[in-house]
């Protein structure tokens, strides 16, 4: 289960001040996904005691300690909501602390750190800082709040390792999703796009189930309904086989079913937010399996089909109560991750929900209408892109799909 950090924790009157009259027509939904990737893009920032090796941050000879900061970026609309990702290695005892401030106008917000993350947790156990609302904004889990929203933000990325080791920490991606979203549950289902082709397009993508996981491991939130995250990040790891070596997970007891999702939610357990529902961590996690991954938005289910098209499922977060997302292996939830995998030819949404009780019934069709009202409202249509240099990106509009 994940904790939705939109509409159903913190409310939909906190989204944005009201942006007109309901005779008006319906707001836009803004939301921009910038990165720095390339070394051209990463040397527009402010290097302290860090150099570019290889195409990725990595600290200077001797410094245990150095920061990347991003230049000042605007969307070009008011932000009110960002969630930043990353790309990153921790060898030894290392870390990387990711941390965002904002402007409007003349005023300047305090840094607020978003996580201190590492890939392993022999070290360091990988949090995130709730609160921090001294100011513009405050962290909920993996999102910066903005309630009267920003117009440009700057990311922090510090580099951290022990005194005398000689590894470093690198960072080969930093990015940042930021958002305006309008203060509104309703919802008009989308025309059916690319992927609703003849006979629909459907990937691939193998199914495992969280709930055969009840049970597994409480130190790492305890499986089953707590384990969907994880469960549909492995679920992408494997269609691009690309799922960790079995040393990694052979700590896993023996007789565990697909153990690599137990080492998946050990991988992106928050220890602050208690939970392995962590947005960006589970992209992080899968970045250093794939080469690329991060967390955005869309606006309606005619992008995710962009993806789709592109060979790239997309790991959506969605809330719906009784009786509202039909055939569901689930009642309902207030915060659940599951995997788009295709598209029928009359624009239904095919899904591997990891809710089911088996692998058996992990392959479902929702109704597009009910799964983009499960969608949009609740998480603001928020997915994990999770790709290889064998699928590139669809092309995009200007910041996003």
């Amino acid at each position: 289960m994940r904790r939705l950090t939109s509409s159903i924790v913190l409310t939909l009157a906190l989204v944005l001040p009201l942006l007109g009259s309901p005779a008006q027509a319906a707001p836009a939904r803004r939301i921009d996904y910038t990165s720095w990737d390339t070394p051209a893009q990463l040397r527009t920032g402010a290097l302290a005691a860090v150099r570019l090796r290889s195409g990725a941050l990595a600290l200077t000879a001797g410094a245990t300690s150095g920061r990347w900061t991003s230049p000042w970026t605007r969307p070009g609309f008011r932000l009110n909501r960002l969630i930043a990702s990353w790309s990153a290695r921790t060898p030894g005892d290392s870390r990387v602390r990711i941390e965002v401030r904002g402007r409007a106008g003349t005023t300047r917000s305090s840094w607020d750190t978003l996580a201190v993350w590492a890939s392993g947790d022999r070290f360091v156990r990988r949090t995130t800082a709730s609160g921090q609302a001294d100011d513009l904004g405050s962290v909920n889990v993996d999102t910066w709040v903005v309630p009267g929203g920003v117009t440009a933000y700057r990311l922090r990325v510090t580099l951290v390792r022990a005194a005398g080791q000689k590894a470093s920490p690198t960072v080969d991606e930093v990015g940042a999703m930021a958002s305006l979203l309008p203060d509104t549950a309703d919802v008009t289902t989308s025309r059916p796009g690319v992927a609703s082709v003849p006979g629909g397009l459907v990937l691939d993508v193998p199914r495992y189930s969280q709930m055969a996981h009840s049970g597994d491991y409480a130190e790492y939130g305890g499986g089953g309904e707590a384990w969907c995250s994880p469960t549909s990040t492995s679920m992408v790891l494997g269609y691009y086989d690309a799922l960790p070596a079995p040393r990694a997970y052979s700590w896993v007891a023996d007789g565990h079913v697909d153990p690599w999702v137990d080492h998946a939610a050990r991988m992106t357990y928050d220890y602050d937010y208690d939970g392995t529902g962590n947005w960006p961590f589970n992209t992080a996690y899968a970045a250093a399996q794939t080469g690329r991954a991060f967390v955005t938005r869309l606006r309606s289910l005619r992008e995710a089909e962009r993806f789709i098209a592109a060979g790239i499922p997309l790991v959506a977060s969605i809330a719906f109560g009784r009786g509202e997302l039909t055939g569901a292996p689930i009642s309902a939830s207030d915060g659940h991750l599951l995997v788009i995998v295709g598209f029928t030819d009359s624009g239904d949404v095919v899904v591997n929900d990891p809710a089911a009780a088996t692998r058996a019934g992990v392959r479902r069709t929702y109704d597009r209408g009910e799964f983009e009202d499960a969608w949009i409202p609740a998480s603001g249509g928020t997915v994990y892109v999770i790709t290889d240099a064998a699928h590139p990106l669809p092309a995009n509009s200007p910041g996003n799909w």
